[in-house]
């Protein structure tokens, strides 16, 4: 159970391993390479029945999949026993102490709602990934949970990105900003100006911030909705695997330029360690009373085993807790029923 921050505690993370582009067979591969460096870990993999091949790593007969369904709250109301539904409850039943979804965020996020619920106060939950942008990485949410939003949502995620940066980052003041097509107040969709406008007097809100400086620096936590986000992350990610390809090719091209290359060797590996979005794990699945981490679909077993890891950290810094009391701190909790506070949510990542 979750403990004070950084404190090493034994910890148990649910996986789901249903849903993943490379199969249960490669989460599992994954979870195997994460318990193995981490002694104090242990995986409850909801699968179909394979074994296992350690002994902290157990596998939970689970066949049944709703990745891949176009409607993910109908899903899991109607398979009670999906893998994803069963991994939530085991961490409502305290038998795992997070998630790690290897499906689409719409099943991970619906099955969370109706598993572990809503954290109190919160609007909407939201997807807080860290982008690896070299020399000067950035939180970024919502990346995925919600295709639509209003105003007082993106308030209340510039509120939870700050505190998070806050507890788990160690920023000690995160700049918050804002993204939109134009740094005036009065840019933006109706909600992004709305947003502005309220978040004018928070402490660290610097604006508003565009695509094309998102990775300058600019801001230590940069809001949007889940739509836009989620393609921000993908066309990112893709760039800089079309950017690192391109220095590959040129640095082969030619005798000379290998020669140079095995020169910039160790700095281009730094590079595209620094770019690696499997090292970074995923994303934290934040505004639920339980702790979630949301991967790539398509991670390897390396990336996998890094989503678990984070996971277990966020556990042992009690990420949950820490940034709902701070979203508490700064009066960001909602104080009334929302009626609308259904959470719409992209139908794959």
């Amino acid at each position: 159970m979750p403990g004070a921050p950084g404190r090493c505690v034994s910890v148990t993370v649910a996986v789901d391993a249903n849903g993943a582009d490379l199969g249960p067979a490669e989460v599992l591969a994954g979870a195997v390479r994460a318990v193995e460096a981490d002694p104090d870990l242990s995986v409850l993999l909801f699968a179909p029945a394979v074994e296992s091949g350690h002994d902290r790593v157990r596998v939970v007969d689970a066949p049944v999949s709703v990745a891949k369904e176009p409607d993910p709250a109908a899903a899991v109301r109607r398979f009670k026993d999906a893998s994803i539904v069963r991994a939530w409850a085991a961490v409502a039943a305290g038998d795992a102490d997070a998630l790690v979804s290897g499906g689409s965020t719409g099943a991970a996020l619906a099955a969370g709602l109706f598993g572990v619920k809503r954290a109190r106060g919160v609007h909407r939950p939201a997807l807080a990934m860290r982008i690896p942008a070299p020399q000067t990485p950035f939180l970024l949410l919502d990346a995925g949970a919600n295709t639509t939003v209003r105003a007082e949502h993106l308030v209340q995620f510039a509120h939870m990105g700050a505190a998070f940066a806050r507890v788990a980052l160690g920023i000690p003041a995160p700049r918050v900003a804002l993204l939109s097509n134009g740094t005036e107040p009065g840019k933006g969709t109706e909600e992004v100006v709305a947003a502005h406008a309220a978040l004018r007097d928070m402490p660290g809100f610097v604006g508003n911030v565009e695509g094309f400086t998102v990775s300058s620096g600019e801001a230590d936590v940069v809001v949007t909705d889940g739509f836009t986000g989620n393609v921000m992350v993908k066309t990112m990610e893709g760039s800089s695997r079309a950017v690192l390809e391109a220095v590959r090719a040129a640095a082969t091209s030619s005798a000379r330029a290998k020669a140079g290359g095995l020169l910039l060797k160790p700095a281009l590996g730094g590079l595209r360690a620094a770019l690696d979005p499997e090292l970074a794990g995923g994303a934290y699945l934040l505004g639920l009373r339980g702790l979630g981490v949301v991967p790539h679909g398509s991670f390897t077993r390396r990336g996998f085993a890094a989503a678990i890891a984070l996971a277990a950290r966020g556990v042992r810094e009690d990420v949950a807790g820490s940034t709902h009391a701070a979203l508490a701190s700064a009066g960001a909790l909602r104080r009334a029923p929302d009626p609308s506070a259904g959470a719409g949510t992209l139908p794959d990542r």
